[in-house]
């Protein structure tokens, strides 16, 4: 089993605002992370039917650190990209997490229950907003989206960890 570590929290109160980093957030079921867009509506994709997946979005670190030692994209091209968590527009920059291997999985973000709805796929607006090559270095690397199960508090520095792990690790 693994168990990781939230690094960083982001929220942009608008579409296309820059992110802010925040020691903590709230976050409630069928709503997303208070103070972000898409818990307001207001984000660039809310309007769309598939806004349903965007409640939070998570992305690891060392896809990050990957990016900037320049890994290969899928065309083979080595990017060496220096991309800080916040502007990969994501809400919760984890360490230690295979976030991947978690669509259609529960897990805990501190207190919080989460469940992964599908991998969070990198777009032509998130490379506008960054740079060139952003979106071939994430290209099944650019995080995960889920639900949000049960309300909470999420902090820098919270664990991560699978719901198995959860459940046997409160049983006495």
């Amino acid at each position: 089993m693994w168990e990781g570590t939230v690094v960083s929290i982001h929220i942009a109160r608008e579409a296309a605002a820059t992110m802010q980093s925040i020691a903590e957030v709230r976050a409630l079921p069928g709503r997303g992370l208070e103070g972000d867009r898409y818990f307001a509506g207001t984000g660039y994709y809310s309007k769309t039917s598939s806004h349903g997946g965007r409640e939070v979005t998570l992305i690891e670190i060392e896809t990050i650190e990957a990016l900037f030692r320049g890994v290969l994209n899928a065309a083979g091209g080595r990017l060496g990209i220096k991309l800080a968590a916040a502007n990969t527009r994501r809400n919760i920059a984890t360490s230690g997490v295979p976030l991947n291997h978690l669509v259609d999985r529960e897990f805990c973000v501190g207190t919080v229950l989460m469940r992964g709805t599908r991998l969070c796929e990198p777009c032509e607006y998130l490379e506008e907003l960054t740079q060139h090559g952003v979106m071939s270095g994430l290209i099944h690397r650019g995080g995960l989206r889920a639900q949000i199960l049960s309300e909470g508090v999420i902090h820098v520095g919270d664990t991560v960890r699978s719901k198995t792990l959860s459940s046997t690790s409160t049983q006495v």
